[in-house]
Order: C-alpha cells, then sequence, then structure tokens
C-alpha cells in the first residue's frame, strides 16, 4: 500500500515540476493549465464517491487493481498525446484511476489499526513524500538522458503493472462494519444518500473543509511552484528545479520527523501552532526579492506544513468510524468544490499575473487557524 501511494506522488512530483516543459511541448496558456489540472479533479470527484461507497460494499481488492491498470493506462496515453485534447483525456481517466488505486488502499491502512490512524496517515504521507521528493529527480534524469517527460510517463506506466501483480499477492485488512449497524448501507445508491446525509455532519464538514484549504499550501501551490519562479521570480527551469526539490526535500524530513511526535503531541496542536507560522512565512516569501531567501523560506515552509493532511484526514476516518469508503466518498464530493480552485487561480494568473495569485495561497493557514477546534482535552502533550 504504501509503495502504491510512493508511486502515485512520485508520477505527480514529475509532472508538476515538467509543466515548463508540458507547456512548451503543447504550447498551453495558462487557462489551459487550469483546466488540465482542475477538469481531471472535479471529474474524479464525480466518479471516485461511487467508488468509496462500492468498496465498503463489495470486494476492494478488485478495485484496488483495477484502478491499478488504468491507472497504467492512462499513462501511456498521456506520453503518446500529440495536441491538448487526448492530454486532457488522460488526465480525465489519470484522477479516478488514481482514486481506485491509491486512494482505496489508503482506506484499507485505515482499516487495519483504527486507533493509530494519525501515525499511519504519517507514514502514509511520509512514502508520498519519498515520491514528491524523487519526481523532479527522476525527471532530470530522464531529460538528461534523452527521454524527456514522455519517456519517464512509459516507465511509471511498466512500474504501476508492476505494483499490480505485487498487490494481486497481498492480503488486505478485513473491512469492518460501521458501529452503528442501522447506518450501514444496503446497496450502492443508499450508501450514496448516507454519505451525503454525513455531509450535514458538523466535524464532517469541518474536517473536509480545513483538508481544502489546507491544500493552498500542499499540492496547489507545488503545482504552482516551477511556473512562479520561472515566470515571476526569472529564474531557469533548472534553478526552478531546485527551487521545487527544496521543497520536496524538506517535506520529506518533517513528514518523518512527525512520526514519532504524534506520539506524544496531539495533532490539533501541532496544526494551530504550524498554522500560526506558516501565515507569517508565506508572505515573507511572496515579497523578498532574493532567490537564495525564497529558497530558504521554501525549504522552511516545507517543514511547517508537516501533518497537516496526515492529521486532518485522521480526523475524517475518526468521524465516519467504520465507514473508510464514505469517509473517502465525502471527501471527494467536498472536492467538487475544491477542484475548482486550479481552474479558479488559472483565471486570476490569465487576469491579474502568477504573482498576484499566489496572495491567494494564503487563505490556507488562516483558515486553519479560524476552523481548528479549541475545546478543551487538546492540551498540547499526550498522556
Amino acid at each position: 500500500m504504501l509503495l502504491i501511494e510512493f508511486l502515485d506522488e512520485l508520477v505527480f512530483g514529475a509532472r508538476e515540476t515538467a509543466w515548463p516543459l508540458i507547456r512548451a511541448d503543447f504550447s498551453l496558456s495558462y487557462l489551459q493549465i487550469g483546466v488540465l489540472l482542475s477538469a481531471p479533479n472535479l471529474f474524479s470527484n464525480i466518479v471516485e464517491p461511487a467508488l468509496g461507497i462500492l468498496s465498503d460494499l463489495w470486494r476492494r481488492r478488485v478495485l484496488i487493481l483495477g484502478g491499478g491498470v488504468a491507472f497504467g493506462g492512462s499513462l501511456l496515453l498521456a506520453a503518446v498525446s500529440g495536441s491538448f485534447v487526448p492530454l486532457l483525456v488522460a488526465f480525465l481517466l489519470l484522477y479516478p484511476a488514481s482514486g481506485a488505486f491509491v486512494s482505496l488502499s489508503q482506506a484499507a491502512l485505515m482499516d487495519a489499526e483504527p486507533e493509530r490512524r494519525e501515525q499511519n496517515m504519517a507514514r502514509w504521507t511520509l512514502a508520498g513524500s519519498l515520491g514528491m521528493v524523487g519526481g523532479p529527480l527522476v525527471l532530470g534524469a530522464a531529460v538528461a538522458a534523452g527521454a524527456g517527460w514522455r519517456g519517464l510517463f512509459v516507465g511509471f506506466a511498466v512500474v504501476a503493472l508492476i505494483l499490480v501483480l505485487a498487490a494481486g499477492r497481498v492480503r488486505f485488512p478485513a473491512q469492518r462494519n460501521g458501529d452503528d449497524e442501522d447506518d450501514a448501507p444496503a446497496g450502492l445508491r443508499e450508501g450514496l444518500w448516507l454519505a451525503l446525509r454525513a455531509l450535514k455532519q458538523r466535524e464532517v464538514a469541518r474536517w473536509l473543509v480545513l483538508l481544502q484549504a489546507s491544500d493552498l499550501m500542499l499540492d496547489i501551490l507545488y503545482s504552482l511552484l516551477a511556473l512562479y519562479f520561472v515566470d515571476v521570480v526569472g529564474v531557469s527551469g533548472e534553478q526552478a528545479g531546485l527551487a521545487v526539490a527544496v521543497w520536496t526535500g524538506a517535506g520529506l524530513v518533517s513528514d518523518a520527523l512527525i512520526i514519532p511526535v504524534l506520539d506524544h503531541v496531539r495533532g490539533l496542536s501541532i496544526l494551530r501552532i504550524s498554522a500560526l507560522l506558516m501565515a507569517a512565512a508565506y508572505p515573507a516569501f511572496l515579497v523578498i526579492p532574493s532567490v537564495p531567501v525564497k529558497i530558504v523560506l521554501l525549504g522552511l515552509m516545507g517543514v511547517l506544513n508537516a501533518g497537516w493532511y496526515a492529521i486532518l484526514q485522521a480526523k475524517l476516518y475518526d468521524a465516519l468510524p467504520g465507514r473508510s469508503g464514505t469517509a473517502l466518498a465525502v471527501g471527494n464530493f467536498a472536492g467538487l468544490v475544491g477542484g475548482l480552485i486550479p481552474l479558479g487561480l488559472g483565471l486570476a494568473a490569465q487576469a491579474a499575473g502568477l504573482g498576484a495569485t499566489m496572495w491567494l495561497l494564503l487563505a490556507g493557514p488562516l483558515a486553519l487557524l479560524i476552523g481548528l477546534p479549541r475545546g478543551r482535552g487538546e492540551g498540547d502533550v499526550m498522556e
């Protein structure tokens, strides 16, 4: 399961770093890049809720393995695309395939040890961080070898199919029923209705909103970093790749360190402190003109967002005990709104420039500071 997450982030890391290359290859505008980021995400968030509910009702293994085959196929299609439309189709397939292959593997991991979800989500995030760090490196190696991003995607497709074969031999954790047997869905339609009803629960809605907000300082910032350094800061593509590597490298170190910390410090306390520091560091990153200082601040920011996704996602699973597939489904419903964010940023960049648009990402840490619960029993140190 962790290797599947590693590959997914390896592909994502390479693709995000390759956007300047992909843009040049297809002569893309900012708006087209926004469509390539938003449309597949929106489509996936329409398809994936059914996959999540179905994984609670049916054989999760089959869905994961089928998703792996589709994941590899979409990478091959992207590699041979000759224009914008086939590339868009490839990404439209890639996103829900990743949902079946990767997200359902995460759900299986969460079902294995419900009492240690934060720690296991931190391990999952570490595996992803290793992939994010490796993505720019393998892209650089592929470009140096003359294979380019297309040849790299072919290689990724081969690795995906190998992992499908390996996952077919793994014994998946047993799926658990919800605490309330009356709440257990009897079929896909009822399961989808129960998932929609879960969106009305205050705690579920809280974690969904905060997950979308935190992504502004995670995947969305990551997606824009290379373009920001090339188009706004004015550095070369190689220097932009170095900046991305610093970001992912710092994230890797912090994701490794957060695992033992979560055994002693409550996750919510970590989120509050790091969000406050991020709200100060990010504006400094944008306004300071020195490239070396920007890169240092970028590394600091890569440390500050440690545990954001892991802790918030674990809280979402806790809010729906025994219904990990449903937790994924409601996350996809929220993603229908969150999926519009890259498109909105693309439109803003087209109208006002990328430099001005980057300030909108500050909403991420501010939302955490406002939305995290502050009740009793949330002391800094765990007993």
